[in-house]
């Protein structure tokens, strides 16, 4: 039995899924022509009260490109330094937008309205302006933590006090709508632009979808075109999201109990140091200074499991749709053996 914590993106379409894809209607997208496609934007943009919504490959380039929507070459995005934009973008910021990132230090990757005021820079033509501020919901880096969502109200009243946008980077939002029991309509009211992801606790194979208001999205398709994310009959792939937003989002509940049930054994462990506070999916350990951190991943390796190491003897376990009762059984066995 192999044991794939690394990431939700581990997943494979189940049966049901690919006889959806197989089965979609497809056309070519580029000329806007692909039922599939249309159906699941328009229902993504219905289900937050949003105008417009764009199917894209990666959450990483609908991300990119709502920067570039909000944006002009020289100014500033207010973002937390976990932020994914910021970390795993491979500076995507600086290279698509021009733009740089003013850091926030704030808590498992979430701060509040009066730090967001702090971090605006003054008006005085010496300083970058800023012009976006972006939130991530759940935090990756953070462990799958999630906002308070009147905290995310008082960031929105500021960013409309000074004229800043607002961008959501909702790549794992449906295990934080699952988690707080919040609506679709709440963020679509409060967000200027949301990119949700297909393919994380969702489970399809790929995409993502970047939603917001016709204004802000006019550029968007051009855009896309711009980063080469263009694609043809892409409905096999948009028939997996229409399955997942039917079938795969109530059961996010059960990663979540999965998870921390992980997280209660791995607090009884000796070798481990702390376990950052589970509220989603996301499992965040540290292990005891005098621990080998190869060591106690290749022990993992070898009854075949599999973790991801973050640095600084933090490691990661992320829980998943593919990830069953009987792995989970056997993970927590193993766990209390090492």
């Amino acid at each position: 039995m192999n044991i794939d914590l690394r990431s939700d993106t581990v997943t494979k379409p189940s049966k049901e899924m690919l006889e959806a894809m197989m089965s979609a209607e497809v056309g070519d997208d580029v000329f806007r022509e692909d039922p599939t496609v249309n159906a699941l934007e328009e229902r993504l943009a219905k289900m937050f009260g949003k105008e417009k919504a764009l199917f894209f490959p990666s959450g990483s380039m609908a991300n990119q490109i709502a920067i570039k929507l909000h944006t002009h070459p020289g100014e500033q995005v207010i973002c937390d330094k976990y932020a994914h934009i910021y970390n795993y973008e491979v500076g995507g910021v600086a290279f698509h937008s021009g733009a740089s990132c003013k850091l926030i230090d704030g808590d498992r990757g979430m701060f509040t309205a009066a730090q967001v005021e702090d971090a605006i820079n003054p008006s005085e033509y010496y300083y970058s302006q800023s012009s976006l501020v972006e939130v991530e919901n759940t935090t990756n880096k953070g462990g799958g933590a999630c906002w308070d969502f009147k905290e995310i109200e008082h960031i929105k009243q500021v960013c409309k006090t000074n004229n800043l946008g607002f961008h959501l980077d909702g790549a794992r939002l449906w295990n934080a709508l699952v988690a707080k029991n919040e609506s679709t309509l709440q963020y679509g009211n409060t967000f200027d632009t949301i990119s949700v992801c297909l393919s994380k606790g969702l489970g399809c194979p790929v995409g993502s979808v970047l939603i917001g208001d016709e204004a802000i999205m006019k550029q968007s398709l051009s855009l896309r075109k711009l980063f080469g994310g263009n694609m043809r009959q892409v409905g096999y792939l948009a028939a997996a999201g229409l399955f997942a937003l039917d079938h795969n989002i109530g059961r996010l509940a059960d990663d979540h109990k999965k998870a921390k049930e992980i997280g209660e054994v791995l607090s009884t462990l000796s070798k481990i140091k702390k376990v950052e506070p589970i509220e989603t999916n996301i499992v965040i350990f540290e292990l005891n200074d005098n621990v080998d951190e190869d060591e106690f991943l290749n022990k993992l390796k070898e009854k075949n499991i599999h973790i991801i190491g973050m640095g600084s003897h933090k490691l990661r376990m992320v829980t998943h749709l593919d990830y069953t009762n009987q792995m989970h059984d056997k993970l927590l066995t193993e766990l209390k053996s090492i």
